[in-house]
């Protein structure tokens, strides 16, 4: 395609320079032969500003130029951290941009020794998403990366639970873009450029730890089939024995402050208003342990394995939902009805005697307290992904899986668990459990 007409932009890091991005594509597409385009040159600009907004930190460069047969946008921005496709589900509050480019356009991405440049084409390209990006840095926490002692430090990850750090990545994505919003609303002067970049300044560089962690950390793939998800999700497939992270020393600092700032907005959380569904206190415990493994071992200390202790599970968690436990009559011989924070708000007679508890030992506990140890990571990173994006794979299909009795031993039940609405519009989740034998 040859150009016709360009026009160029240097952006700050301020919400407005959306607004700005857009207008200036409006304008370049209603001077080319396709103005038709518009709308979506104008809808892929504000994804790909929005990413380098949040994600950067920093001045942006926007580039567009309309063609005999099309138009061409390019974003720059100073992060070195490639974008990445994420398979969230339909109802994940983060992670779209990028689908919507694949589906309406061709785009890629070009390194640069300062950072790096999104680019995609509407016209003739549009709706063949086909992605060309550039290499990106998942082999920076391999064992096999090139070392250089200056401008890095290897930080040895041991036992990391890889099915939790998984869905905590799609927890603290989400909860830190709802954090910024939170953050950005709270300036006093809307339209203070100083204020506001420094939140998102702030917001880049938690971004950047978070980064590190999804490319040096891999993320296991055990498939939807039910069947073979509950095989593939104990031992090896989900428990990372040793993995190597590569942290560029200019983004140490930046693990501390991803860490201030999750407890920052948690304890907002905590008080209520936030969309983002509560955190399971083992992944709270679990990245306290990663932001720390690199604070440690920066200063030269040893590495330690990731392991929870007792106080890890005694974070708080939201409010339990007010329930009737006459509710549960009618719905079966054995019946659990839980909460939207895992924990168990009614069990019938028969769920109990089939689990061997006193009538009233079960509610008020987490839904752990009836899982095999083994299988208690899948179960919460599955619980954290279902309420984050409505993966659903093991609801409403029975499946066979063990279950712990109050004695230690464990029986072979046959599950179904389906969701309910609740009158507060928080999600209630009712299992249906029988002997398998």
């Amino acid at each position: 395609m040859a150009a016709a007409h360009e026009q160029g932009i240097e952006l700050p890091a301020h919400p407005s320079s959306v607004s700005r991005a857009r207008q200036l594509v409006r304008d370049v597409v209603a001077l080319s032969a396709s103005p038709e385009l518009s709308a979506d040159a104008e809808l892929l600009t504000s994804e790909v500003v929005t990413n380098a907004l949040v994600h950067a930190g920093g001045p942006i460069g926007l580039t567009a130029r309309h063609m005999r047969d099309g138009v061409r946008i390019e974003v720059s921005d100073g992060s070195p951290h490639s974008p990445i496709v994420r398979e969230y589900g339909e109802l994940a509050g983060t992670g779209r941009g990028l689908r919507l480019l694949d589906l309406l356009a061709r785009w890629g991405v070009e390194e640069s020794p300062t950072g790096k440049t999104v680019w995609f084409e509407l016209g003739e390209t549009r709706g063949r998403g086909a992605t060309t990006v550039a290499p990106d840095h998942a082999s920076a926490g391999s064992d096999d990366a090139p070392r250089e002692a200056d401008p890095f430090v290897d930080v040895t990850l041991l036992d990391v639970p890889l099915l939790l750090h998984a869905a905590w990545q799609m927890h603290a994505e989400t909860f830190l873009r709802e954090y910024l919003l939170v953050r950005l609303d709270q300036t006093d002067d809307p339209d203070d450029i100083s204020a506001d970049g420094a939140v998102i300044v702030a917001h880049a560089a938690a971004s950047d730890a978070l980064a590190l962690l999804a490319e040096g950390i891999p993320a296991p793939d055990l498939g939807d089939d039910p069947a073979t998800l509950m095989d593939h999700a104990t031992g090896s497939r989900v428990l990372a024995p040793r993995v190597t992270l590569r942290v560029p020393r200019e983004s140490l600092s930046n693990f501390g402050l991803l860490d201030e700032m999750l407890d920052a907005g948690l304890a907002l959380a905590d008080e209520g208003g936030f969309l983002t569904p509560v955190i399971q206190p083992e992944m709270r415990a679990m990245r306290r342990w990663l932001c720390a493994s690199v604070a440690e071992q920066a200063r030269g200390e040893e590495p330690r394995a990731w392991a929870l202790s007792s106080s890890d599970l005694d974070a708080p968690l939201r409010a339990p939902m007010a329930w009737d436990e006459h509710d549960l009559l009618g719905t079966g011989p054995a019946t659990i009805v839980a909460d939207d924070t895992n924990r168990i708000l009614a069990a019938s007679p028969g769920a109990l005697d089939l689990l061997g508890y006193p009538e009233g030992e079960l509610v008020g506990r987490r839904l752990i307290a009836i899982i095999p140890e083994r299988f208690q990571q899948a179960h919460l990173a599955g619980f954290t992904m279902h309420l984050l994006s409505g993966r659903r794979t093991l609801l409403d299909v029975p499946v066979r899986v063990p279950a712990v009795r109050e004695d230690g031993s464990e029986l072979l039940i046959e599950l179904t668990v389906r969701r309910r609405p609740s009158p507060s519009g928080r999600a209630l989740f009712v299992a249906e459990l029988f002997d398998a034998a």
